[in-house]
């Protein structure tokens, strides 16, 4: 089964792909002019890696858990997949991806740590099919 894992954010949306459970590969993040535009690059992606499923960060349990089940499924919606949409929980995904990314400068907001971010959602995920 093929996943892209998305880190949804209002500025970049962090992108990671895996064919494999044990391999997950941060992709370039997308950078969000509007959600048009956005959506459409992320069907792109979909479209060109074959993907089955899409799983989503998600807040789980905090307060803001039901806006952004909101937002994800606008977006969704906008981006016109027909797969499987799974959720995973996001916390702490940001401050582990800068963890790992210790060497580079913090203020780069090229998309990296938000693409590591979806790498370590996916990896969660795939974590509890084993």
């Amino acid at each position: 089964m093929k996943y892209i894992s998305i880190d949804l954010g209002l500025k970049r949306i962090g992108i990671a792909y895996s064919a494999h459970k044990d391999i997950v590969t941060p992709l370039q993040a997308v950078m969000r002019k509007n959600r048009n535009q956005a959506s459409s690059e992320v069907k792109k992606l979909i479209d060109e890696w074959e993907v089955d499923a899409v799983v989503v960060g998600v807040p789980l349990g905090g307060s803001s858990e039901d806006e952004m089940r909101r937002r994800i499924a606008h977006f969704m919606n906008l981006v016109d997949f027909k797969g499987e949409v799974l959720f995973q929980d996001e916390a702490g995904t940001s401050k582990e991806a800068e963890a790992l990314m210790r060497g580079e400068i913090k203020q780069i907001r090229d998309g990296r740590v938000d693409s590591i971010s979806a790498m370590i959602i996916l990896q969660r995920y795939l974590r509890k099919l084993k």
